[in-house]
């Protein structure tokens, strides 16, 4: 895993257990900016959830703290049945009142830093089709966006390239 990274005030981490609770509100928080009429209620234990990705193994989240408090998260992991090449960004969130402040584009660098370090060749991710602002940032990091085929999501993928 990538050593913890650190300045001043912001620290970029593994997530740990304890975690789990302050992921998923940040989480909450974040989604429920691109979903105009609320989140839609599925019955999903979100705080299980990220319980279980932080104790998965083969799989990391990081989280960046600002201040000692989680801002931005980041998960992935190989997808089932793709091969070790390819890591998925299942979830990359920041809380809506850091956008534009540098947070997102630090934790993009920290995954790709991990990616280079685990001999990843490809990732890949799904955006909600309404998240523009999300679009836009990927886009600005070297995502591409595959062809639309009329779902939710808009699957993305960046070659990822040694420095």
């Amino acid at each position: 895993m990538i050593s913890d990274r650190a300045n001043e005030t912001r620290v970029i981490r593994t997530a740990l257990p304890a975690d789990a609770q302050a992921i998923a509100d940040l989480h909450f928080r974040a989604r429920s900016t691109y979903y105009p009429d609320g989140i839609p209620d599925d019955g999903t234990d979100w705080l299980a959830v990220w319980q279980g990705a932080i104790a998965r193994p083969k799989a990391h989240v990081l989280c960046l703290l600002d201040q000692g408090r989680i801002v931005a998260l980041a998960s992935f992991r190989t997808p089932e049945g793709e091969p070790a090449e390819t890591v998925k960004l299942f979830q990359f969130h920041v809380d809506p009142d850091h956008w534009r402040s540098g947070l997102g584009t630090a934790l993009h660098a920290a995954c790709l830093e991990q990616w280079r370090a685990d001999g990843r060749r490809t990732a890949v991710l799904d955006v909600h089709v309404d998240n523009e602002r999300a679009q836009a940032f990927y886009v600005r990091q070297g995502w591409v966006a595959e062809p639309a085929d009329g779902s939710h999501h808009l699957e993305m993928r960046l070659v990822v390239t040694g420095e």
